[in-house]
């Protein structure tokens, strides 16, 4: 049994702007080091899956310099590996012939002669807004356990604790696991068994999925696919325990960054020592503390320098932290510069921003403060 992956790197760009204006969802940083799309690239090199193709649409760069050979994955091979298969031209239906696609179900036939020639018996579908460490071998058995036609994987979530922003499939299913009703739309309260957009289907079968949608001009993957085949096929979802969040919005990316200070998430998401979550690897030196600084529960990327007071902060590589300066729960991206004096309080910098001496800016926990990349203030 072998499996491939397919990776969806802009289906979300939409979610978050602020971050997406330069570059793909899958390359948005997160976590000091990491991009989005390491996420769902190491849990598919931890399940064994050697063959990969990331789906792009625009504003790719920065995801390709990301990526490179693949070799930080061990994905650099000659049989295999990771495949970037840039945007087609949706030409199965006249009206949108010269137009890049513009939904999953276009950009998933658009990856057709990929699929088609990979020769895997499954293929693992993921998208870049979820971050969990998950192994796909246990999800890859229940499938075929199952005996189902296609399986979601699935994640039972507290509105209350996890806020989200954007409608998602709200599952519901019986005492099998089989899926018997979604629903899009945006979580209000409660509890919800929610769509994680990963999914397992037999190679032959999603190829079938290809065929049908340009013979009979199907346009939407929730409602050509699923919910028409929810009346004669056998859907199933496997329900995920572990830890889970998903980018929804600017706040939910800062909720989801902040959560990283917490032992759960360290253990459940980056400490696996079976699961390691891969990124590229830069040589950078060590970060400087200054004798002024002091720094409690933070992330520190490498090559930083301290002078001030980091609380409860996460800072990418290459940040400089003034004398005096003051900051509490902030998130500031690759090489920004935060002058001597400055008080920062639930700030998000993107890469290059410099805030100069004496500033004092402050968002809230559930609105942050933006800056944009390579902005002065």
């Amino acid at each position: 049994m072998t499996a491939a992956g397919l990776i969806f790197s802009n289906i979300h760009n939409q979610s978050i702007p602020e971050l997406t204006k330069q570059r793909t969802m899958a390359s948005i940083p997160f976590g000091c080091r990491y991009r989005l799309i390491d996420f769902a690239l190491s849990n598919m090199v931890n399940s064994d899956i050697s063959t990969v193709g990331v789906i792009t649409h625009n504003n790719y760069q920065s995801l390709m310099d990301h990526l490179g050979t693949g070799k930080d994955w061990d994905l650099a091979r000659r049989s295999g590996g990771i495949k970037l298969l840039p945007p087609f031209v949706s030409a199965h239906e006249n009206r949108l012939a010269g137009k890049l696609y513009e939904n999953r179900l276009e950009a998933t036939v658009g990856a057709a002669n990929f699929i088609r020639y990979c020769k895997a018996d499954y293929m693992v579908l993921s998208d870049c807004d979820a971050i969990l460490n998950i192994d796909f071998k246990e999800v890859i058995a229940d499938h075929i356990r199952s005996g189902a036609f296609l399986t979601l994987v699935g994640k039972r979530v507290d509105v209350k604790k996890n806020p989200i922003a954007c409608p998602v499939d709200l599952l519901t299913v019986d005492s099998t696991g089989r899926l018997t009703d979604f629903e899009v739309a945006i979580p209000k309260s409660g509890k919800h068994l929610i769509n994680t957009n990963i999914m397992v289907v037999r190679r032959t079968d999603l190829l079938s999925i290809i065929d049908e949608a340009i013979a009979k001009g199907y346009k939407s993957f929730h409602d050509d696919v699923m919910r028409h085949g929810l009346r004669r096929k056998l859907f199933h979802v496997y329900e995920f325990d572990g830890w889970y969040e998903q980018i929804s919005s600017l706040e939910s990316y800062f909720d989801a960054s902040m959560a990283l200070l917490t032992k759960e998430a360290q253990d459940s998401l980056l400490s696996c020592p079976d699961r390691q979550i891969y990124t590229k690897v830069r040589n950078s030196p060590p970060t400087k503390y200054a004798e002024t600084a002091k720094v409690t529960n933070s992330l520190i990327g490498d090559g930083c320098i301290i002078e001030g007071t980091v609380d409860n902060c996460i800072l990418f590589r290459g940040v400089r932290v003034g004398h005096g300066a003051v900051l509490k729960n902030c998130i500031l991206m690759q090489d920004t510069y935060v002058g001597d004096r400055a008080d920062l309080n639930c700030v998000i910098t993107d890469k290059n921003a410099v805030i100069k001496d004496g500033r004092r800016l402050s968002g809230h926990e559930t609105m942050p403060f933006f800056i944009g990349k390579g902005q002065m203030v």
